[in-house]
């Protein structure tokens, strides 16, 4: 190995960052700095991180809260691009990636380190996002990729090295599922789940109930929203960290957001995941209705457009390019007087959307009415439908009269 003195770890504690310490001190015989990001994964997850993660061999353990930027500065702008992957998968872990990048590379900085290093696998997606994260903050630290490296290639064999080198792991050959929690979703991967299927057992989900056992009776709530992000619940404004927590609660109780689902990796594979969303399902559904309500069809159409490339931006570790941010500038503008109220009805599994308001509304009720009305001649229809429809219009009769019509021929010419 080439000499490298010192590596910050993103560190989570799971099987593979926990093996990844003791494999960089016996490979590259270098310091290990081990760095975890708290970004809403639970004190569960966080309890007991610095103990173990000095025990395998780090020399320092450093815990940033990042949770209140995570809400202001990814989730609440992905909420106002309408971002959703493939159809389905809200980001939660793409979206959280680079966050965590960008502080190990500020502590890689900080503490004189020369590398960093992470624990995503040489077949999925995070290892780009990370990457492409560590080149658009400093280019100019070494990046080490322990999967790509090593000689273990499964979960089974990683298990095997941590009990080898006293690593304490929950993981077991038998429950071998792949979690990553944060504010915004869990995800799962591997085990039964490699097999599309396969049902997922009711023992993965950690966070949000099964719609069938949600409480029989449904919930209305209403949420608030200022230049498109969440400002209020139920009539009280929130700070954002909480008004997050507080969706989430509601969502989990009511079995919202749960997504099984076969997807495409940037790599060239698909995989298979299981997502719990369930606060970002009702504020997806909320920002909906607002500019429902607010954007005119042009513009509302385009950004739907906007919303999916803006998706893959995500998906595919690009956060940090200058497309991501040159995008924000359209969506901040769509946002302006995406402003208002909606009440949603929570129910096993389903958000309801009963009611939408806004100052900003373009929707006219003495337009819209089928009652009589003095502001919409319907006459006017006729033409309009004439203009539209000629291009079909000419098709039609093209086809019925066939190509040889008065004065269909061409200009004879002048030689002729």
């Amino acid at each position: 190995m080439n000499e490298v003195k010192k590596v910050v770890l993103a560190y989570s504690g799971g099987l593979d960052t926990s093996i990844i310490i003791p494999w960089l001190i016996e490979n590259y015989h270098c310091e290990v700095i081990a760095v975890t990001a708290n970004i809403g994964q639970g004190d569960e997850e966080l309890e007991g991180l610095e103990e173990k993660a000095l025990k395998s061999g780090a020399s320092q353990f450093i815990l940033e809260d990042v949770r209140k930027e995570f809400v202001v500065d990814y989730i609440f702008p992905m909420i106002k691009s309408g971002a959703v992957y493939e159809g389905k998968y809200l980001l939660g872990s793409s979206l959280a990636r680079p966050l965590i990048a960008m502080h190990q590379v500020r502590v890689a900085e900080r503490e004189g380190a020369d590398a960093l290093a992470h624990g995503c696998t040489g077949k999925g997606n995070d290892q780009v996002r990370f990457e492409l994260t560590y080149k658009a903050m400093n280019p100019k630290l070494r990046i080490i990729a322990p999967w790509r490296e090593w000689n273990i290639r499964s979960r089974e064999e990683a298990i095997e090295y941590a009990k080898k080198h006293n690593v304490p792991i929950a993981q077991t050959t038998k429950k071998i599922f792949s979690h990553d929690t944060n504010l915004w979703h869990r995800s799962s991967e591997g085990g039964i789940l490699e097999d599309p299927w396969a049902e997922a057992p009711e023992d993965l989900f950690a966070i949000t109930k099964l719609p069938e056992k949600a409480p029989d009776q449904p919930e209305v709530i209403e949420l608030e929203f200022e230049k498109g992000v969440p400002v209020g619940l139920n009539g009280e404004r929130l700070d954002p960290l909480e008004l997050m927590l507080r969706v989430n609660a509601l969502g989990a109780k009511h079995g919202i957001g749960i997504v099984d689902m076969v997807e495409n990796r940037l790599v060239g594979m698909k995989s298979r995941g299981v997502y719990e969303t369930p606060g970002g399902t009702i504020l997806y559904a909320g920002h909906r209705e607002i500019e429902s309500l607010v954007l005119d069809a042009r513009t509302l159409h385009f950004k739907e457009i906007v919303s999916t490339i803006y998706a893959e931006l995500i998906y595919y570790g690009l956060w940090f390019s200058q497309l991501r941010m040159a995008l924000d500038g359209f969506i901040e503008k769509t946002q302006e007087q995406c402003t208002g109220k909606v009440r949603l009805k929570l129910y096993k599994g389903n958000v309801m959307v009963l009611g939408r308001s806004s100052p900003y509304s373009l929707y006219r009720e003495d337009y819209a009415t089928f009652g009589r009305d003095e502001v919409y001649d319907q006459k006017d229809a006729k033409g309009f439908i004439n203009c539209f429809g000629l291009p079909i219009q000419v098709q039609a009769l093209l086809r019925m009269e066939g190509l040889k019509r008065p004065n269909s021929a061409p200009p004879q010419s002048k030689r002729d």
